[in-house]
C-alpha cells in the first residue's frame, strides 16, 4: 500500500514537471508566432497574447503545484512546502488566475468579441446573399426548365426520356400528338409498349452508342405502333447518356413520325421517274414565265437542249401562226382556272413545224399565289397529218380526187343556208354516164378509170369555180350549182356542161366518149333536205334516161310528194314488221258438194296502233314494187307454217296457201329461203303448203317464173294461179307453168249470175282445169246463188264471205271445229243481182239438187 502511494506520488510529482515543460514549450510557440505576425490582423496578434497570457499562468501554476508536491512528497526539501503553504502564497496562483482571466476578458472585449460579432455579421449577411442568389437561381432555373418544357412542347416529334432500365421517366406533349397514349399512362411504361414487335428498338442503340460514345446521336428508322393498333415509320434520333465510368444512365429519344414524308418521298421519286421518263415533253417555267426546267422527252421532241431553253420564255418555240387573241384566251383562262389545254402549233429548232397537244396547268405556292407554270404536251404532228389524210380520204372520191357524198353534203348544206340568205336558187344535178360500162367491158378497168379522170377533169372546166362536182358512184356525179336566178341559167350551165361530157376523151391513141343523163332539182321550189333534195335529183336522172330524146330533166315537185308519201309508207310498213304489229287471217276453202274443210288462203292484215285494222289494199300497193315485199313475203311464209303446225299439234289438218309477190318469186335465192323455212318445220308435210302466185306475174317472165315453180314443186310445195283469166291464159302457157291448181279470179265469179261474157269464162276455165287435170276453185263467192252455179258448172272448191270472212287464226279454229254443229250456221245475207229493170235474171231462179241444197245450209 505504500509503495503504491510512493509511486503515485512520484508520478504526480514528474507529471507537474512534464506540464512545466509543456507550457513553456507552448509560451514559447506563441511569443514566437507573435513576434512574427507584426503585420498580421490585431484580432490574431490579441488572441495570441491571451494564448500566451493563458499559457503563461498555466506555467506559473504548473510551477507552483510543481514545488508544492514535490517538497510535500519530499523530493524537495519540506521547507519549500512550508514556505509555499503560507496562506500568503497559497493564493497567489488564485489571484494570478484572477488576474490572468481578468486581461483575458479586457482582451476578448476589447479587440476579440467585436471582431467576431462584425465576423458574423457579415456571414450572416453572405448567407443572406447566398441565400437570395440561390433563389434567384432557382427561379432562372425554374423559368429555363419552363422554357425548355414550352420549347419541347411545341415541338412536334416526340421526345421520350429513358432510364437506365427502359423505363420512361419524361417526355414532350408530342408523344401524345404522334402515338395518340395519354402522357400519364405511359409515365414508368417500358417504351417496348410503343414498339411493333417483342424486339428491342433500343437495343442496337445501346450497342452503337457504346461503341460510339457517350452524347453522339444515332439515328434509325423503326415501326411503331399507336395506341389505336395502327402502324407507322418513325424517324428514331437517340442520344445515350453516360456517367464517368461508361454505363448508361439514362437515354434521350426523339420519334418523328415520316410515314407521310416517306410516302411524299415515294411520290417525288414517282414524280421524278415520270419527269425523266415521260413520252410526253414536260416544260416548267417560273411565274414570269422565264424556264427552270424540262425533261429530255421535251429535248427529243423540240430539238433544243436544256441548256439552249433555261432562263428562256417558251415564245422561243413559237411558230408564229398563233394570233396575239390566242395567247391572250390562253393566259386569261390560265389566271380564271388555273389550267388550259389545247393545240398549239410550234416550231422545232431545224425550223420545222410541230403540232402538240398541249396542257398547262399553274401551280400555287402556300399563300395562293402562281409559283410555277407546267406545261405538257404531246407531238400530234404525224397524227395530223394523217387526220387531213384521212379527212381528205373520207371526203374525197380516190380514183378522180373530187368531193365524195360526205363533202357533197356539206357543201350543200352550206350552200342551202346561204341561199336562205341570198334569196337565190341552187340547183343539185344527178348525172349518171350512159354507156360507160361498154368503155370498161372493151377496153377494160384501168382504161375505165383513167377515163373518168380525165372525163372529170374537163367537167371541172365547164363549171364555175362557185360550183361543186363530187362523184358519188362508179358512173355517178352530183353537181352542185350555187346561187342561180332561174331554171332558163341552170339549163344554160347544165347544157355546156352535156357539151363537156361529150366531148372525146383520148387514152392510149383512142377516143372514147360517153353522154350523159342528167336530172335536177331547184331549191326553195323542191324544199326538202339533203338527202331528199339528191333523191329527187335521182328520180328526174332517170326520168330522163327512160326518156330517149330527152337527156336533161327537171324534177316534178308534186309527183315527188306522192314518193315522199310512199317512202314514208315503207318506213311504217318495215317499222311494223320490226315491231310485229302484222297478222295473218285465215279464210277458209271448202268443197262446197260435201261440206269438207279443204284448207285457207292466208291473208295479211296491219294492226296499225293508230288507224286500227287496215286491210292489204291499204298498204300492200305501196310496198309491192320496193324490196321490203320480199321481207313481208317471208314473213307471211314462215308465219303460216307456224300456224300450220300448231293446228297439226292440236289435230287440225288445214293446207294453207299463200300470196307471193312478183319480186320475191324473181328473187334469186327465194327456193333457198323456202327450203330453209320447211325445213325448220320439219314435222310438217311440203305439200301443206300452196305458192297462189298471180297469173299476170307468172307471165311477165315465163321462163324464170317456170324454173322457179318446178323448183317449189320439187321441194314438194303445191302451185296455184291465182287471179286466172286476167292474164293471156294461153293454152302453151297453161302447159309451161306447172300448177296444181287454177283459182278463178272473183271479178268473174261475181259477175257471172248476170253477165254472160263472165260466166262463159268461168265455165270455160272450169273446162280447161279438166282437160289438163288441174283443180279449180272459185274465190269470191259472196252468195249461196254463185256457190249453187258454180256446182252446176262444175267447180267444188270455193271461198268467201257465204263460207266465212277471213278469221283470226284462233278465230279459225272455234271455226273449223264448231261448223259441223251448227244448223244452219248464219250466212251473209244474200245478195240480190238485178237487172237495170229490178227484176231477178233467169240464173237467179236456178235450183240445185237437194242434197246440194242440204250441204250449202252448213254455211
Amino acid at each position: 500500500m505504500e509503495a503504491n502511494d510512493a509511486i503515485y506520488n512520484a508520478l504526480t510529482s514528474a507529471l507537474y514537471w512534464v506540464l512545466v515543460v509543456l507550457w513553456l514549450v507552448i509560451l514559447s510557440l506563441y511569443i514566437s508566432h507573435l513576434l512574427r505576425a507584426r503585420r498580421a490582423d490585431r484580432a490574431v496578434k490579441v488572441l495570441l497574447v491571451i494564448l500566451a497570457l493563458d499559457a503563461l499562468r498555466s506555467l506559473i501554476e504548473s510551477t507552483y503545484f510543481g514545488f508544492f508536491f514535490n517538497s510535500l512528497y519530499g523530493f524537495l526539501p519540506a521547507a519549500i512546502h512550508d514556505q509555499l503553504s503560507q496562506p500568503g502564497l497559497v493564493i497567489v496562483p488564485k489571484l494570478l488566475n484572477v488576474a490572468v482571466g481578468l486581461i483575458i476578458l479586457v482582451l476578448l472585449i476589447r479587440y476579440w468579441i467585436p471582431r467576431e460579432l462584425e465576423h458574423r455579421a457579415k456571414q450572416t449577411a453572405d448567407l443572406e446573399t447566398a441565400r437570395e442568389d440561390a433563389e434567384t437561381k432557382r427561379r432562372r432555373a425554374e423559368a429555363e426548365r419552363l422554357k425548355l418544357e414550352s420549347i419541347l412542347n411545341a415541338i412536334s416529334d416526340a421526345i421520350i426520356i429513358l432510364d437506365a432500365n427502359g423505363r420512361i421517366v419524361a417526355m414532350n406533349a408530342g408523344v401524345q400528338t404522334v402515338f395518340g397514349y395519354d402522357i400519364d399512362f405511359l409515365q414508368g411504361s417500358e417504351f417496348q409498349v410503343l414498339y411493333d414487335s417483342d424486339e428491342d428498338p433500343l437495343h442496337h442503340g445501346r450497342i452503337e452508342a457504346q461503341e460510339a460514345g457517350a452524347g453522339q446521336a444515332q439515328a434509325f428508322e423503326v415501326n411503331y405502333q399507336r395506341q389505336d393498333g395502327s402502324l407507322f415509320t418513325g424517324e428514331t434520333i437517340r442520344s445515350v447518356v453516360l456517367d464517368p465510368d461508361g454505363k448508361i444512365t439514362g437515354i434521350v429519344a426523339v420519334i418523328r413520325d415520316v410515314t407521310e414524308r416517306k410516302l411524299n418521298e415515294r411520290h417525288l421519286r414517282l414524280a421524278a421517274r415520270v419527269f425523266t421518263h415521260a413520252r410526253e415533253g414536260i416544260l416548267i417555267t417560273d411565274d414570269l414565265g422565264s424556264t427552270v426546267d424540262v425533261n429530255a422527252a421535251f429535248q427529243d421532241i423540240t430539238g433544243f437542249s436544256r441548256d439552249d431553253v433555261i432562263g428562256k420564255t417558251p415564245s422561243l418555240l413559237s411558230s408564229g401562226q398563233h394570233s396575239a387573241e390566242f395567247y391572250a384566251d390562253m393566259w386569261g383562262a390560265l389566271e380564271s382556272s388555273g389550267h388550259w389545254s389545247g393545240e398549239i402549233v410550234n416550231r422545232r429548232k431545224d425550223g420545222s413545224l410541230l403540232v402538240t397537244h398541249m396542257t398547262i396547268s399553274a401551280i400555287y405556292d402556300d399563300a395562293g399565289q402562281e409559283q410555277h407554270y407546267v406545261g405538257l404536251f404531246t407531238d400530234i404532228t404525224r397524227m395530223k397529218e394523217h387526220q387531213k389524210q384521212l379527212e381528205h380520204v373520207a371526203k374525197f372520191d380516190a380514183l378522180t380526187d373530187l368531193p365524195n357524198r360526205i363533202l357533197l353534203g356539206d357543201r350543200l348544206s352550206m350552200a342551202l343556208s346561204q341561199s336562205a340568205r341570198r334569196n337565190t336558187q341552187v340547183a343539185i344535178a344527178y348525172i349518171d354516164l350512159d354507156n360507160f360500162k361498154v368503155i370498161n367491158d372493151r377496153h377494160g378497168h384501168s382504161v375505165g378509170d383513167a377515163f373518168l379522170v380525165r372525163l372529170s377533169a374537163q367537167m371541172k372546166v365547164a363549171l364555175r369555180e362557185i360550183d361543186t362536182l363530187a362523184r358519188i358512184g362508179g358512173d355517178e356525179f352530183v353537181v352542185l350549182i350555187s346561187d342561180v336566178s332561174d331554171k332558163s341559167e341552170c339549163t344554160l350551165l347544165l347544157r355546156r356542161l352535156s357539151e363537156a361530157i361529150k366531148t372525146p376523151v383520148t387514152i392510149d391513141g383512142e377516143q372514147l366518149s360517153v353522154s350523159a343523163s342528167i336530172g335536177v332539182t331547184l331549191y326553195p321550189e323542191d324544199n326538202g333536205e339533203v338527202d331528199q333534195l339528191l333523191r329527187h335529183a335521182d328520180q328526174a336522172m332517170y326520168a330522163a334516161k327512160q326518156n330517149s330524146s330527152r337527156d336533161l330533166e327537171f324534177f316534178d315537185v308534186h309527183e315527188g310528194q306522192d314518193l315522199d308519201k310512199r317512202r314514208i309508207l315503207l318506213g311504217e310498213v318495215r317499222q311494223a314488221l320490226i315491231q310485229g304489229e302484222l297478222r295473218l287471217f285465215y279464210q277458209p276453202k271448202v268443197h262446197l258438194a260435201t261440206g269438207a274443210l279443204l284448207g285457207a288462203e292466208a291473208l295479211i292484215r296491219w294492226e296499225h296502233p293508230r288507224k286500227g285494222l287496215l286491210k292489204p289494199a291499204e298498204f300492200l300497193p305501196g310496198v309491192e314494187t320496193s324490196s321490203l315485199s320480199i321481207e313481208l313475203g317471208d314473213w307471211v311464209i314462215n308465219e303460216a307454217l307456224a300456224q300450220a303446225e300448231k293446228w297439226i299439234d292440236a289435230g287440225l289438218r288445214v293446207p294453207i296457201s299463200v300470196n307471193i309477190g312478183a319480186m320475191q318469186l324473181q328473187a334469186s335465192d327465194f327456193t333457198d329461203k323456202l327450203s330453209a323455212a320447211l325445213r325448220r318445220h320439219e314435222g310438217l308435210d311440203a305439200s301443206i303448203l300452196e305458192l297462189e302466185i298471180l297469173e299476170t306475174r307468172a307471165l311477165a317472165d315465163l321462163e324464170a317464173s317456170s324454173g322457179t315453180m318446178h323448183e317449189c314443186r320439187r321441194l314438194g310445195v303445191r302451185i296455184a294461179l291465182d287471179d286466172f283469166g286476167t292474164g293471156y291464159s294461153s293454152l302453151r302457157y297453161l302447159k309451161l307453168l306447172p300448177a296444181d291448181t287454177l283459182k278463178i279470179d272473183q271479178s268473174f265469179v261475181k259477175g257471172m249470175l248476170s253477165n254472160r261474157d263472165d260466166k262463159t269464162i268461168v265455165t270455160a276455165i272450169i273446162g280447161l282445169a279438166k282437160t289438163f287435170d288441174r283443180e279449180v276453185i272459185a274465190e269470191g263467192v259472196e252468195t249461196t246463188e254463185h256457190a249453187e252455179e258454180l256446182l252446176k258448172l262444175g267447180c267444188n272448191r270455193a271461198q268467201g264471205y257465204v263460207i266465212a270472212h277471213p278469221l283470226p287464226a284462233a278465230d279459225f279454229t272455234a271455226w273449223a271445229h264448231g261448223r259441223d254443229q251448227q244448223s244452219p250456221t248464219p250466212r251473209s245475207p244474200r245478195k240480190k243481182s238485178q237487172s237495170g229493170n229490178g227484176h231477178r235474171t233467169q240464173n237467179q231462179n236456178a235450183q240445185i239438187p237437194d242434197e246440194d241444197a242440204q250441204t250449202l245450209a252448213k254455211y
